[in-house]
């Protein structure tokens, strides 16, 4: 696969919500593109999931309310958030979006993250810059454990294991 074409898949896949970096790094890595650069990239775009999430909720989100599927899909999508967000932003404000994004786990990135501090009614530059900061976080997780993983899993292979 040509470089430009691994960009493309590691850009589609940083800004999906379900996979976000835990999809878009790994990728990039196991196509050979070096960490920092699969880091720096993945973590720019899924960083853009905040401003734009924020720009649909607050234009096309009205319009998309008066479709009956758009409204049963969203109403359940947002007390999911509302759950798994609330007690963290009770306790730590804005923050506690930074630290629910930067958890590298499904249902934890930073579109559930937009949307719980919208919800919640969290200022748009204090939810944007804790998405963004969580994003940054979650990037070197994942870049680690990939990098990590892959150091380990070629010593076993060249040590053949262990014993």
């Amino acid at each position: 696969m040509n470089t430009g074409a691994i960009l493309c898949v590691t850009a589609l896949l940083s800004f999906l919500p379900i996979s976000e970096l835990r999809g878009a790094i790994p990728f990039a890595l196991a196509q050979g593109l070096p960490w920092y650069w699969a880091y720096l990239f993945a973590v720019f775009l899924n960083a853009l999931v905040a401003p734009v999430c924020w720009l649909f909720l607050s234009t096309l989100h009205k319009l998309f309310l008066k479709a009956a599927w758009y409204r049963n899909f969203f109403d359940r999508f947002v007390e999911r958030a509302r759950r798994k967000l609330c007690r963290g932003v009770e306790r730590w404000g804005w923050l506690g979006i930074a630290a629910f994004v930067a958890v590298p786990l499904p249902i934890t990135g930073a579109w559930t993250g937009t949307l719980g501090a919208w919800v919640l009614g969290i200022p748009k530059r204090r939810a944007l810059v804790a998405v963004i900061l969580g994003v940054a976080v979650a990037g070197a997780v994942v870049t680690t454990v990939v990098v990590m993983g892959a150091q380990a899993l070629n010593f076993f292979i060249k040590e053949g294991g262990i014993g």
